[in-house]
């Protein structure tokens, strides 16, 4: 059910830069973080792959359309290829004897022109059916583009196939399954960057901050959507840590069991924030405004992310989503890795303030925070991010009473570029 008025004016006038940001994003402000390619500059092939692009993720190719020169053909298609893995891998219909040897074997497809799978009943399944034109773009690619596709693709094959009947015990296997399906992808997307020369040969070649900029949006992901995989019978917190808590997991979601299991979410949102420091390193490393763009949005959605999740009840009652006004302000600050310290510090100070007394994880949760402070302590323009002067916020508070309706329908139109959890 959508807003009432009412309840639409009351969320904006408690945010009034939301407006602002909205406005000025739907007005032009999305062509600096996220410009449109042009379809009719691509041969049938690739205008084939962003269609496919497009369908499958609207937000991801949304950031993929604004990378600079060649980089951004092979990212999409590196993105096609692992969404074509990812498919076989949910596809519940294909027997594991016959998945498991596709997920190990899926790599040397690229290199198969008339290859292709018909039998999926997936969502994402065009691209398995039209996987020849997908492989042949591929093979357009240079070489040194196909060599890292293809050596990721073989390696989350081999880790998909690895996880389908093994659920996550140990913190040290939910690493393991993160860099599998995450961490390997920020692995060969900084493979991609340097190989474009858009960035020195260090982005690609420091594999554990590359693969920790990956666990850290893949942590979020699971913490935030523990209801959602409970109720569609997936289970992908650590074993570990949850069962201090709970005789099951499915256990957290009762009324009585809350503060138990408040204080589980709170662990393991710690143990996600001590990726952090690494962003921020990775982050400094980037010299080229459209790399450092599409690498930094989706690092500072997750610290907000987290922020709503922490000690927050509604994880195990519903779903916690950033406001779509708060993302496009993200999207548009974090352009400079000043403003992403920024904004990182903004987030782990309101973390901080939400800390119990009595939570079991509060000293290590105090210490992480303590390490991202003294990596991202605010200086500059940018750490007054939100300081609107009273003439300003009296005109945006105008502006929200007059136009309510138009603001609803801005944030419809932005919706796509903002899911806060996808990819």
């Amino acid at each position: 059910m959508s807003a009432s008025p009412m309840e639409l004016l009351r969320k904006w006038l408690g945010h009034p830069e939301d407006i602002y940001n909205l406005l000025r994003f739907k007005m032009g402000g999305y062509r600096a973080v996220m410009p449109r390619i042009d379809p009719d500059s691509l041969g049938r092939g690739l205008r084939a792959c962003y269609r496919y692009l497009n369908q499958t993720s609207r937000s991801f190719a949304a950031v993929i359309q604004a990378l600079d020169g060649e980089l951004r053909h092979a990212v999409c298609i590196f993105y096609l290829v692992l969404r074509a893995l990812d498919t076989i891998e949910d596809d519940m219909t294909i027997s594991l004897d016959v998945k498991v040897p596709m997920l190990h074997e899926f790599h040397s497809y690229l290199y198969q022109p008339e290859w292709k799978y018909m039998e999926s009943k997936e969502k994402d399944r065009q691209v398995l059916e039209d996987f020849p034109t997908i492989s042949m773009e591929f093979r357009n690619l240079s070489k040194v583009y196909q060599d890292v596709i293809s050596d990721i693709c073989h390696k989350m094959g081999v880790g998909m196939a690895e996880f389908l009947e093994k659920k996550v015990d140990s913190q040290h296997e939910w690493d393991k399954y993160c860099h599998y399906v995450a961490g390997l992808v920020g692995i060969g997307l900084s493979r991609l960057f340097s190989a474009s020369e858009l960035e020195d040969p260090i982005v690609g070649q420091d594999t554990e901050l590359a693969n920790s900029m990956g666990l850290f949006l893949q942590k979020t992901n699971i913490i935030r959507d523990y209801l959602e995989d409970q109720l569609e019978g997936r289970e992908f917190w650590p074993r570990e840590v949850w069962s201090r808590y709970a005789k099951k997991l499915s256990d957290l979601a009762k009324p009585e069991n809350i503060d138990m299991a408040v204080q589980c979410l709170n662990e393991l949102i710690t143990n996600a924030l001590h990726h952090v420091p690494d962003v921020l390193t990775y982050l400094s490393r980037l010299k080229n405004q459209s790399v450092f763009n599409f690498c930094a949005i989706p690092q500072v959605m997750a610290i907000a992310t987290l922020a709503a999740c922490y000690n927050n009840k509604q994880v195990f009652r519903g779903v916690v989503k950033i406001r779509k006004g708060q993302a496009v302000t993200l999207m548009m600050d974090a352009t400079n890795i000043q403003a992403v310290k920024a904004i990182m510090y903004q987030y782990v100070e309101e973390i901080y303030q939400k800390i119990p007394g009595t939570d079991p994880s509060s000293n290590k949760t105090q210490q992480v925070i303590a390490s991202i402070r003294a990596m991202s302590l605010p200086g500059g323009p940018m750490a007054s991010r939100h300081h609107y002067s009273p003439i300003y916020l009296s005109c945006a508070m105008l502006l929200a009473a007059l136009s309510w309706q138009y603001l609803s329908t801005i944030s419809k139109a932005t919706e796509e570029y903002v899911q806060a959890g996808e990819n």
